[in-house]
């Protein structure tokens, strides 16, 4: 028998749905794993298996994260990478994360999707690049299946070492091309899901041009095609980023995209800080994703992504918190504040960014990005149950009662009252459901303090 799951008399329902539907007294019927109604308490069931009074809460569609890098939250705030830009960044932790073992990689990854669901994350693509001392994707997937989160995997890898001319140290490469796309085809035929309610999805990611060679680049595109997957890679990320792409190929780092055959409605690139007016032009041309990162983009002092001439441009935008290293934290919430405060900055424009627009990047955006605006990003009828719940009652709101969907943004952020993943019920009452968080914050500092040294 199908299982019911009645959400009433919220404060304020948002659907996020092409009319942005923003409901009075909410309530939303789930059926199984899927929203099966949407509407005022008034006229929704007054029963089911199970009823949750969410009166004094917003409730909006989960948070979907389009970047990440989940085994940095071992190396947070490392001194020798706290005043760094990206590439002296990289060089200093690239040694460190050379010793990481299966064991951490799991760890890292069931901790970084702990913090991105008590934020209001549902849904996170992890661009997994690193795979040393035996590490493989399915460290992270077992991560994935015991917080319950739906999941992204990137079958990432840098290739191309410092001997080279890469940015990487050798021993952190995977040296065989050939074996990489072997096994990025193995990692999507075992575990990539296709169904529109999908909880595990495997893309393609070559980390960046500065990492991998162009051969792999235009080859883990032909395979990604074929496969019938996505792409991703880094883009644009800062200055030394440009000048790497015209020094070694003479060409911007979106001529080489196009070059290389990243570009379509299947790709998606992190940062692009500096994509300049032609790359805007390309990426609203094709179809190609962005995912926008601002906090790390500000903590490495890349700059500020031109996120409005994206959007006024039809780029497709998501958010991203990006690496546990260059952020230093895992809050998808705090990540669409951001966004909107940075918009403002860049433009010298107060309208710029609205809080509405930030959540639409938050949630439809991303899954415009992921290639899942069928089934996840909004609260609809049909779509997955992927919902979060915010208490109005805290503190961090007080005073925002008159607008609670711009307070969640305005205000500072807090942890979810409640959060659904595919129906399920991941936080409950603000307490993770799934994993033990002390048990799991304990393990993941032993496991860091082992990996540094310390």
């Amino acid at each position: 028998m199908p299982r019911t799951l009645l959400l009433k008399n919220a404060t304020l329902v948002a659907t996020l749905d092409d009319d942005q539907g923003e409901i009075a007294d909410g309530a939303v019927l789930i059926t199984d794993n899927r929203i099966s109604a949407v509407g005022a308490t008034a006229d929704l069931p007054h029963s089911a298996d199970e009823v949750i009074d969410l009166r004094g809460h917003v409730v909006i569609p989960g948070l979907v994260n389009t970047h990440h890098h989940m085994f940095q939250s071992l190396t947070r705030a490392l001194p020798a990478a706290q005043n760094a830009e990206l590439f002296d960044w990289l060089s200093a932790l690239f040694p460190v994360w050379g010793n990481i073992t299966p064991e951490m990689m799991t760890a890292s990854a069931t901790t970084s999707m702990a913090e991105l669901v008590l934020s209001g994350c549902t849904t996170a693509a992890d661009h997994a690049y690193l795979y040393v001392n035996g590490s493989r994707l399915e460290d992270n997937l077992e991560a994935a299946h015991a917080v319950g989160l739906r999941y992204h995997g990137v079958r990432g890898a840098i290739t191309l070492g410092r001997s080279q001319g890469g940015l990487p140290p050798d021993q952190v490469v995977e040296q065989d091309e050939d074996a990489v796309l072997k096994e990025m085809q193995r990692v999507v035929e075992t575990h990539h899901q296709r169904a529109d309610d999908a909880m595990i999805q495997v893309a393609l990611g070559p980390s960046s041009p500065f990492t991998v060679t162009p051969d792999l680049m235009r080859q883990s595109a032909l395979l990604a095609r074929d496969l019938g997957v996505l792409m991703h890679t880094h883009t644009a990320e800062n200055s030394k980023d440009l000048a790497f792409s015209q020094e070694r190929y003479g060409m911007t780092p979106a001529q080489f995209a196009e070059h290389t055959g990243w570009v379509g409605e299947d790709v998606w690139h992190a940062h692009c800080v500096h994509l300049d007016d032609h790359g805007i032009d390309l990426f609203g041309r094709t179809g190609t994703g962005v995912a926008h990162c601002p906090c790390s983009n500000m903590r490495l002092a890349s700059g500020i992504a031109p996120i409005r001439k994206m959007l006024d441009h039809g780029v497709k935008v998501g958010l991203g918190v990006d690496g546990t290293a260059s952020n230093d934290g895992n809050d998808l919430l705090g990540e669409a504040r951001q966004a909107m405060l940075v918009a403002r900055v860049r433009h010298e424009d107060p309208t710029a960014m609205s809080a509405r627009e930030a959540l639409w990047l938050a949630t439809r955006g991303g899954a415009r990005v992921l290639g899942r605006d069928h089934a996840i990003g909004r609260l609809a009828p049909g779509y997955c149950a992927d919902l979060i719940a915010f208490d109005l009652n805290d503190i961090a709101y007080a005073g925002g009662q008159i607008d609670p969907l711009a307070s969640l943004l305005f205000s500072a952020p807090r942890r979810v009252s409640y959060s659904f993943i595919n129906g399920r019920k991941v936080v409950d009452r603000g307490r993770l459901a799934t994993v033990d968080l002390p048990r799991l914050v304990e393990n993941h500092n032993r496991l860091s303090r082992q990996l540094i040294g310390a």
